[in-house]
């Protein structure tokens, strides 16, 4: 019934994705096995959904007084303060936190858990996060659900839907929804085709620069009375003033820290340096102690833990997550390399059917031009025949008129004959002759207009077999030009019988591989310089857009802490100058 239940459980937090994951839900039928302890409840539900870091996790519930606390790993189930209610009800999530997510957590399925809390705890401002970091990270949230950007298929409105920025942010600035989505869209598209789970990853290595990324913040006061937070961590105990839980004063890292133990509401740390006083403070509220006292444990323990040589188990994990990654990258490659492929393939074909346009489209245009030159060389053609007949004509006019004037000078030879002959009236044989000359001049003029209009036609028709000739020349030179043109375009309990006792823990420090520089760290903004300068030119957009006098009070620390120069490293550095004895004076004269 169990494993049905977290099958179920799981099946619907991973299907639905418009939901963002907080918890898993683990119901124990009939009040559950009486016997069953929490490190074995833990291991079902880790073999469940194929979780191996189980050092990171919990099993959280709220006991019989209303109060959240975490599941004793030394008690059965039923043997603690959970509700006598069935099912009971546990959610799963990370108790302990990674200092840097991208050399330690080694499963798919361990950072997206990490990656699903963090983006809750970021969207209800449990984790303080600045405008421009948190258009940032829904871009990265964007893309390990969506993947790439692809145009044609994420619309605008594609984000309308999505829970993406907090009430506090959304409210502080004079946007719309759309406005929002295009400054996030933006983000999503330079991602490029980063895949999903390195989208996750980048997520968390944003998040885990945020100064309460991490951080357990518990009610303290010191010697003096003064109320304070007392912050636990991956890097070690941090305090801060009641109104900053961004910017720590006082830092002890884990390696400082010998001994941790409380009695009834005394807390004494013993420091390493025997020169140092114990760091003594008081928890207010004593039923979560055995909480800050586990979590202390398990912070330390885990901070040894990077710093000797990995296990065998981490090992095998590690060449196994390896080993998986190259199978999907190689698989990605393929996938990338079809796809190239396919696309290339795309591209010829739309090329060839682009030239098969432009073809059938000159095609058609020397059809026209072909039926239009035939028009007009039939026209030319008929206006030569008709020219032809024309000059046949005046030809047959041109003999008709020299045979007249042939007759002509046969009739004047003749009466010049008869005038020698017979000398027959002078004045009328004179007139007649004057009469014939008259008429052969006349002759004479129109044979020669013929000779001109005829030789008119000549050149005419010699013109118009030039024109013949160019245009055919003109024609056979243009069909090889097309054709060549053609070719070319182609991311505590406690018991009422035990206040009065003392719970305490020995650290050990000794055994440590390679002491790792966590001061030294640079945030992710500060080892991209491009990121950062879009960062700042993001915040600055948006501190135009942003209501007056809507800041809050993180907001203004933020930007005091950005104004000083300040980050959580650097701010870190700051803390833990001096020595030991040092920063337990400061801590008590606060």
């Amino acid at each position: 019934m169990l494993r049905n239940n977290l099958e179920g459980s799981l099946k619907r937090t991973f299907l639905l994705s418009c939901l963002i994951f907080k918890f898993f839900f683990f119901p124990l039928e009939g009040g559950g096995d009486p016997w069953l302890t929490g490190p074995l409840l833990l291991s079902q539900v880790a073999r469940t959904i194929g979780l191996r870091e189980t050092w990171y996790f919990g099993l959280q519930f709220v006991d019989a007084k209303g109060f959240i606390t975490w599941l004793n790993s030394e008690k059965k189930v039923t043997h603690q303060e959970v509700k006598k209610e069935t099912p009971l009800q546990f959610k799963l999530r990370s108790k302990f936190y990674p200092e840097d997510a991208a050399d330690e957590l080694i499963q798919d399925i361990t950072r997206k858990l990490f990656f699903l809390q963090l983006r809750e705890d970021i969207l209800s401002d449990a984790i303080y996060c600045p405008p421009e970091t948190a258009v940032l990270l829904a871009s990265y949230a964007v893309q390990s659900k969506y993947g790439p950007f692809i145009k044609s298929e994420n619309h605008p409105g594609y984000l309308s839907k999505e829970r993406l920025l907090s009430n506090r942010v959304l409210e502080q600035h004079k946007l719309s929804s759309h406005q929002w989505e295009d400054r996030i869209q933006v983000w999503h598209e330079e991602h490029g085709s980063m895949l999903k789970d390195e989208a996750i990853m980048e997520y968390l290595k944003i998040a885990q620069d945020l100064e309460m990324y991490g951080v357990n913040y518990f009610d303290i006061k010191n010697k003096k009375g003064t109320e304070l937070w007392l912050g636990v961590d991956a890097l070690g105990l941090n305090i801060y003033e009641k109104q900053d839980k961004l910017t720590p004063k006082i830092g002890f890292p884990w390696s400082e820290i010998r001994n941790i133990s409380f009695s009834d509401k005394k807390f004494t740390i013993k420091p390493i340096d025997k020169k140092s006083n114990d760091f003594i403070f008081y928890a207010p509220r004593l039923r979560v102690n055995k909480r800050i006292l586990q979590l202390c444990m398990g912070n330390h323990e885990l901070y040894m833990r990077r710093r000797k040589p990995d296990t065998i188990e981490v090992q095998q994990m590690k060449a196994q997550a390896n080993e998986e990654r190259l199978q999907k990258k190689l698989e990605r490659d393929q996938l990338e390399r079809e796809k190239r492929k396919r696309e290339a393939m795309e591209r010829e074909k739309m090329d060839i059917e682009r030239e098969k346009k432009e073809l059938m489209m000159k095609l058609y245009q020397y059809e026209e031009t072909t039926k239009r030159t035939e028009r007009e060389l039939q026209e030319q053609l008929d206006r030569a025949m008709r020219l032809e007949e024309e000059r046949r004509r005046v030809e047959q006019e041109a003999v008709r008129l020299e045979t007249e004037r042939m007759e002509a000078i046969i009739a004047k030879e003749e009466l010049a004959r008869q005038a020698e002959d017979q000398l027959k009236s002078q004045e009328q044989l004179a007139a007649e002759l004057s009469d014939y000359s008259a008429k052969i001049l006349l002759l004479e003029e129109a044979k020669r207009a013929k000779e001109e209009e005829a030789e008119s036609q000549h050149r005419k028709e010699n013109l118009i077999k030039t024109k013949e000739e160019l245009h055919s020349l003109m024609t056979s030179n243009s069909a090889p030009a097309a054709s060549s043109s053609s070719s070319s375009d182609s991311e505590s309990d406690h018991e009422h019988s035990e206040e009065n006792s003392t719970y305490s823990a020995e650290l050990q420090t000794q055994g440590i591989h390679e002491q790792r520089q966590e001061v030294d760290r640079l945030t992710e903004a500060e080892k991209n310089e491009r990121l950062q300068a879009k960062l700042m030119a993001l915040s600055s957009e948006l501190e135009q857009a942003q209501h007056d006098n809507t800041k809050t009070l993180y907001d203004l620390l933020h930007a005091e802490n950005v104004r000083a120069g300040r980050d959580k490293y650097k701010t870190l550095r700051q803390i833990r100058q001096g020595n030991t004895k040092q920063r337990v004076d400061e801590f008590e004269a606060l």
